[in-house]
């Protein structure tokens, strides 16, 4: 089916009406061979709260944005190859009451959706897998073996997931780890380490997650303070983006 669609006009106005709702801060959508599989409104597990986010699915990229008019105007196009993703179950979200959810896993971002209906997340989940494995076979690649972590939302941490004693305020503010995912206050991610997968430059990570890499891959435990200080010193210039935990998403 993707083979006929691939060069037909009903697929080619598909694609053409999708980067018009995006307007002009989207990026070009025609390539050769791309097909428009499905669309539909998901559930994005943010970090503040759940959030509905329109998704498109394509043979190679799943592109999802803010809904603005719907049908008709969409910012904040984020997309995702598909060779880099894998899909898996996630259990209900009770404190929302989200049923039908599942795992959305990339080396740069992975994070959590939530479909209406069983039917619905069984066909997202098939047609998403199906695109993947598509094109490994294609191109010969094994499935990526490594994934960034999903954030814990800041409603299920009332105080900071390693020390386990600072409790969070307006002064006080919850950071997130971007190797584990934690919620985790100041104090307790001061460090820095250098995921090539997420930034090119040194990310805010909690010191477990610190000394473990650290230590993991044979560095003298003796230089954790001076690699703490040469971290926070080059990624200066970095902070005000790195450290914008205010994103929604």
């Amino acid at each position: 089916m993707v083979d006929r669609l691939a060069n037909s006009e009903a697929n080619s106005k598909r694609i053409s009406l999708v980067e018009s709702c995006f307007g002009a801060a989207g990026q070009p959508l025609a390539v050769p061979g791309r097909v428009l599989i499905g669309e539909g409104i998901l559930t994005k597990v943010c970090r503040k709260k759940p959030k509905l986010r329109q998704f498109f699915l394509f043979n190679d990229i799943l592109i999802y944005g803010n809904i603005v008019i719907q049908k008709k105007k969409y910012n904040k196009q984020n997309i995702i190859p598909l060779e880099s993703v894998t899909i898996e179950t996630a259990p209900d979200n009770t404190d929302y009451d989200l049923r039908n959810g599942w795992l959305i896993k990339t080396p740069t971002k992975s994070f959590t959706v939530y479909a209406a209906t069983a039917t619905e997340k069984s066909e997202w989940m098939n047609h998403i897998g199906k695109c993947v494995d598509d094109l490994l076979q294609k191109s010969g690649k094994a499935p990526s073996g490594e994934h960034a972590a999903v954030w814990v939302p800041d409603s299920e941490a009332s105080i900071c997931m390693r020390c386990h004693k600072a409790k969070f305020t307006a002064v006080n503010r919850r950071h997130h780890c971007r190797k584990c995912g934690y919620v985790v206050c100041g104090p307790c991610s001061e460090k820095r380490l250098l995921l090539p997968s997420q930034s090119s430059r040194p990310v805010r990570v909690c010191d477990f997650c610190h000394d473990s890499h650290t230590v993991g891959n044979g560095n003298d435990p003796r230089q954790l303070r001076h690699d703490q200080l040469n971290n926070n010193t080059n990624s200066s210039s970095a902070m005000s983006e790195e450290d914008d935990d205010d994103s929604s998403d």
